[in-house]
């Protein structure tokens, strides 16, 4: 029979303990200068050498040339309380989980009153000291606080705020904590060099995790996959760990599947990303640990891509391979889309907690994490505006590249070209109008409008019926409306960075990366009855940065008159220039004169203004757009009056 590697390898100095230097030193130190106190309390996790160290402490204090802070090691005491040992009749073990009554407590102190059979002290060592009862501390209290000189009590223990104050105010206390992982890695590599046993690559890097910093914990676990690995080729005697094996055993997710995942993830690959998924519950591993292995390789590769070279001194145990394939993912996620997604999946794990389906929430997990245009947050939109400059060649990119400004104010000065509202945002080079094409913008268009939706909703109700038709140089976007209403809605003065064309121009910048001017063009079909030619009213142009014109309403060609040839949509009329783009030039509908018995004067006044069942025209026109409902036109249109003129009963009209 084998003895198991924690027994094997126990310290027996505190020299040899790992991770405790907090306890250690000043008990060190203490011994060397012989102020050892009367009772210790010894508290931390399990697994992380409290009894070991209680046991060191009695060596220490009963060897020949103690009290010392490197026992002998050859000493009757020393032999008794070494690992192969079989104890000191001056040194006693008590394991108060079933030694807590007040009866026990009077034996312990009964035998204390005796002086040491051989050595310098009688030293009882209470584990589990938390499971003592308060009436069993209060029979120790008086023993412990004024033992005889020869008695020294050690206690042990998981839960220190259970033991009485009055038993704690009287010890010296040494908390113990986990071993990091860095020196429990080191300290199993040279177990299974002692050892000779081979292992593969990662296999280490489980353990240590598994073992969670416990080293009891962390020599069981490498015990037992030892116990099972099968003998090496090379040398037919030394047994060799595998990876696969230590993986299935240990109930983690396979490095392979890991990686396809996030490769998916990387590609936007949906097929991909759910095939693995499905690879996971078919293979019958429990999604929760699924998703936390998915999050820790998430912080690897963000750990990757911020520390480059550097990432084998922060993440120890994993191979130079894996850790350049990791560098390479991390490259095509990019530093904000990869915060992102571990904030998604870390979310996920939380939600998967007493789940009934973790299957489905698994799944709507990597959605999430697919779909950064369903995030409305900044980081979301981080990780779209990241998206694109890899997309467009931008290499290197920050977070303050996308950081929104606070609007300024600009002077009501005419001006000479299109003009920004807003301060310069630090938008790399590359991402503007000769990087980004007019079908980029198409693409795009359906997802401008959810952010423009999302923004503001009567912004929305304006600008879900444009078109853009044309990017130009100088980022002079071309749009077409449906209406001149439309347009005039674009152009409307608002509150500093709350207008329809404000909130466009951000919305363009949130999914393309670039703040474009805007050109307005209305495309509004002709009226159905006859008109009369227009009349073309000048109107001053517009301060903000963009300009709007309007085509010019024209009567109706008569059969035997051939329609007159247009020009083309992107060149103007030859008999009038094209205005330039940084002059805003509006060229207003003609009026529509109709018959009236309202006076003179205000039959003027409604010619220079737009017709009101111009604005009920377009309201119908948004009802059949949006709800797609008819309406039955009147054959017979009644004269307007004006309120003051009417005198007729509702019957009568």
């Amino acid at each position: 029979m084998v003895t198991a590697l924690y027994r094997r390898y126990r310290p027996e100095t505190f020299a040899e303990l790992i991770g405790q230097s907090q306890v250690t030193d000043p008990l060190r130190t203490a011994l060397r200068t012989d102020r050892v106190n009367h009772a210790y309390l010894f508290s931390g996790p399990r697994g992380c050498g409290k009894t070991t160290s209680a046991r060191i402490l009695a060596r220490c204090l009963n060897c020949v040339e103690g009290p010392t802070d490197t026992p002998c090691g050859v000493c009757p005491s020393c032999v008794e309380l070494s690992r192969d040992g079989g104890g000191s009749m001056d040194v006693v073990e008590i394991d108060a989980a079933s030694h807590n009554g007040v009866d026990d407590a009077r034996d312990i102190r009964d035998r204390a009153v005796f002086a040491p059979a051989r050595d310098r002290y009688k030293i009882f060592i209470l584990d589990e000291a938390h499971m003592v009862t308060p009436q069993g501390f209060n029979a120790l209290l008086k023993i412990v606080e004024e033992p005889p000189e020869h008695v020294k009590f050690i206690f042990a223990t998981t839960e220190p705020e259970k033991v009485i104050g009055t038993i704690r105010s009287r010890t010296h206390h040494y908390p113990f904590r986990l071993v990091p992982p860095a020196q429990m890695l080191e300290y199993i590599q040279s177990i299974c060099v002692l050892e000779g046993i081979e292992v593969e690559g990662g296999v280490l890097a489980l353990v240590v995790r598994a073992g969670g910093g416990s080293v009891r914990d962390t020599l069981s676990i490498l015990d037992q996959l030892i116990a099972g690995s099968d003998p090496s080729t090379g040398s037919g005697q030394a047994a060799i760990v595998r990876y696969e094996r230590a993986v299935a055993l240990l109930g983690y997710t396979h490095g392979t599947l890991l990686s396809e995942v996030i490769d998916a993830l990387a590609d936007r690959d949906a097929a991909a990303a759910f095939t693995s998924v499905d690879k996971v519950i078919q293979t019958g591993q429990d999604p929760r640990r699924f998703v936390e292995d998915l999050l820790e390789r998430l912080r690897d590769l963000i750990i990757v891509g911020a520390t480059s070279d550097g990432a084998g001194a922060v993440l120890r145990g994993i191979q130079q391979d894996e850790l350049d394939r990791m560098a390479a993912q991390a490259s095509r996620f990019g530093t904000a889309e990869l915060s992102r997604a571990a904030d998604v999946v870390n979310a996920g794990l939380t939600e998967m907690t007493g789940a009934t389906s973790p299957r489905l929430h698994l799944e709507l997990m990597i959605a999430r994490v697919l779909v950064p245009a369903s995030d409305d947050t900044e980081r979301g939109a981080l990780a779209r505006v990241e998206r694109l400059e890899r997309r467009i060649g931008v290499s290197e990119v920050s977070v303050e590249t996308v950081k929104r400004v606070e609007p300024v104010e600009t002077s009501p000065t005419k001006s000479s070209g299109p003009v920004e509202e807003t301060r310069p945002v630090a938008v790399p080079a590359s991402a503007t109008a000769e990087t980004v094409t007019l079908q980029q913008v198409k693409d795009a268009w359906p997802e401008i409008l959810e952010v423009v939706e999302k923004a503001k909703r009567s912004a929305w109700m304006v600008v879900f019926t444009a078109k853009p038709l044309e990017l130009r140089e100088g980022n002079v976007l071309v749009l077409s409306f449906a209406s001149q209403l439309d347009v005039d809605a674009l152009k409307q003065q608002s509150a500093l960075g709350e207008g329809v064309g404000d909130h466009l121009k951000q919305a363009v910048f949130d999914v393309l990366g670039f703040r474009p001017a805007l050109l307005a063009r209305a495309e509004v079909s002709r009226p159905a009855v006859q008109e009369r030619p227009a009349v073309v009213e000048d109107v001053p142009p517009a301060d903000d940065g963009w300009a709007t014109t309007a085509p010019v309403y024209e009567p109706e060609p008569t059969p035997d008159e051939p329609p007159a040839d247009e020009p083309p949509a992107d060149e103007p009329p030859a008999d009038e220039p094209e205005p330039p783009v940084h002059e805003a030039a509006v060229e207003a509908p003609a009026p529509i004169e109709r018959p009236s018995t309202s006076s003179g004067a205000e039959k003027s006044s409604r010619s220079a203004a737009i017709d009101p069942e111009a604005k009920q025209r377009y309201g119908e026109a948004v009802v059949r757009e949006i709800l797609g409902a008819n309406f039955i036109e009147e054959q017979v249109v009644a004269p307007r009056v004006s309120p003051r003129d009417q005198a007729v009963s509702p019957k009568e009209h």
